[in-house]
């Protein structure tokens, strides 16, 4: 959660600077000096829409390191390590990628694959992970990472970021000119503060709504990197129960609602980034 966290507070910072550096150079006045330039402003949306996420995935790799505490151990004497490496590197040669760096965090009960390349990557699995499963379901949790690579997750999110970025800078200013313009009837040169104060108010519901789509389409890459991890494995029942450990029950009993991975339930299950885990055990099971 706090890897999460700190990527999408980067993306956000990134695009706030790059939208402070357009106010600064005047090209937000440019934008609007003749009435609203909708070519230009989506040429303008779509550069800072994906410059922000752009950089955000070429600093995820660095991030996740430093916000985690990964320690790199494809290099480490250390028997359970060795394993690990072994693991990792079994997976990526069945699924055609590169060798990822390997790095294990003190934490929860928890794995993550991230990188801006399919063969630049990086997994990590935390010491929970390591304390409360059993080597067969370690490796089901790796193979869903490598899963989460060779599919390209990191990429095609990036992607939808940048989309929804544009949407969000693109629909906020249309909607701030229309307020400043229409609603107040500012007839002055330039625009005025009802546009900065709607373009604000804006950013932050729109960022919302975008929100709900890239959690939708981090969701249906979770039940795909699951059957991922089934495929290299050629068993889906490590992944089942894998994902039971997590949710805090025994392997064979699920009950109608499981707290683990993710927020089921109310709105909270649109926000989140991870179905439910009954779905997915559900999902894997209709698979086998």
């Amino acid at each position: 959660m706090k890897r999460i966290i700190l990527f999408a507070l980067t993306n956000v910072a990134v695009v706030a600077v790059l939208g402070l550096m357009s106010s600064l150079f005047g090209i937000n006045r440019f934008l609007t000096a003749n009435g609203l330039n909708l070519g230009t402003l989506l040429g303008f949306a779509l550069v800072m829409g994906f410059t922000g996420a752009i950089i955000s995935l070429l600093m995820s790799k660095l991030v996740a390191k430093w916000s985690m505490g990964v320690q790199i151990i494809n290099d480490s004497p250390d028997g359970t390590h060795q394993w690990l490496v072994q693991t990792v590197k079994r997976f990526a040669d069945k699924a055609g990628i590169a060798m990822p760096e390997v790095g294990i965090y003190e934490g929860e009960a928890n794995a993550f694959a991230t990188g801006a390349f399919k063969n630049s990557s990086l997994v990590a699995v935390s010491t929970g992970l390591l304390q409360s499963m059993n080597r067969e379901e370690v490796e089901a949790v790796i193979g869903h990472e490598i899963a989460h690579v060779t599919n390209g997750d990191m990429v095609t999110m990036t992607l939808i970021q940048g989309v929804m970025n544009t949407f969000v800078i693109f629909f906020s200013r249309v909607i701030g000119y229309f307020v400043d313009r229409v609603v107040l009837r500012n007839d002055r040169d330039g625009v005025g503060v009802g546009y900065m104060i709607s373009v604000f108010i804006l950013d932050i519901v729109l960022g919302f709504v975008a929100h709900l789509v890239v959690a939708w389409f981090s969701r249906q890459r979770e039940f795909r990197a699951d059957a991922g991890s089934a495929q290299l494995i050629g068993n889906s029942q490590p992944m089942q129960n894998a994902l039971a450990r997590l949710g805090g029950l025994p392997a064979n009993e699920l009950p109608g609602s499981v707290k683990g991975m993710g927020i089921s339930g109310g709105i909270g299950s649109l926000f989140a980034t991870h179905p439910p885990i009954e779905d997915r055990i559900r999902a894997l099971q209709q698979r086998a």
